[in-house]
């Protein structure tokens, strides 16, 4: 025979034999070499108990506290007569601790969307800082910016409590602190200050 027809014949041969395998162990054993088991006796039925008499009373109070019976409403069904009592002076209230200051949140997502950017010179413009990713940086953009450096803004992040701001090629055009709900800083390359407000 020759070797080519004699190896297909070996794997056709383990083949048959793997899949009488697998298909046995899927199906599980024959029924009929194995008895069925014995099936597990159901216990008897128990009657059920008749339960004492069911009687409705109010709760007792609470460990540590009296309960005097005019502070009890009267049951329900009965006429009482109810004399006038004194008039009840409510304690005066603590005085209430003055309000914390507003939380300001930081982070990347409280910068999240559009800003107003004042540069040393007085000239402003719209800043947008996203939330939709730009590889590691998120997506930024910029417009009406008089400034060179500050219009060619594509991308920002938000690292180690300031805000980056990037040109394309990964240039740092500016970088911010947070601050009282703003954005202070310096543009890079110049130095110059620059703010964004909402």
């Amino acid at each position: 025979m020759p070797r080519s027809l004699l190896s297909t014949v070996a794997v056709l041969a383990l083949a048959a034999s793997l899949g009488a395998c697998a298909s046995q162990r899927l199906e599980g054993p024959s029924r009929s070499r194995i008895a069925p088991g014995p099936q597990a006796a159901l216990e008897p039925v128990v009657p059920a108990m008749p339960s004492g008499p069911v009687t409705s009373e109010p709760l007792a109070p609470p460990p540590g506290a009296t309960a005097a019976p005019a502070d009890l409403p009267p049951p329900v069904g009965v006429n009482v007569a109810v004399a006038p009592s004194t008039p009840v002076i409510a304690p005066e209230a603590p005085p209430v601790a003055p309000a914390p200051p507003p939380v300001v949140a930081s982070g990347r997502s409280s910068v999240v969307g559009s800003w107003n950017a004042k540069d040393a010179t007085g000239a402003s413009c719209k800043v947008s800082l996203s939330s939709a990713p730009a590889l590691d940086l998120y997506k930024a953009s910029a417009s009406g910016c008089p400034n060179k450096d500050l219009s060619k803004v594509t991308a920002w992040d938000y690292r180690d409590g300031e805000v980056y701001l990037y040109q394309p090629g990964g240039t740092v055009a500016a970088r911010l602190r947070q601050g009282g709900g703003a954005l202070d800083g310096a543009l890079s390359k110049s130095g110059a200050s620059l703010a964004m407000v909402r």
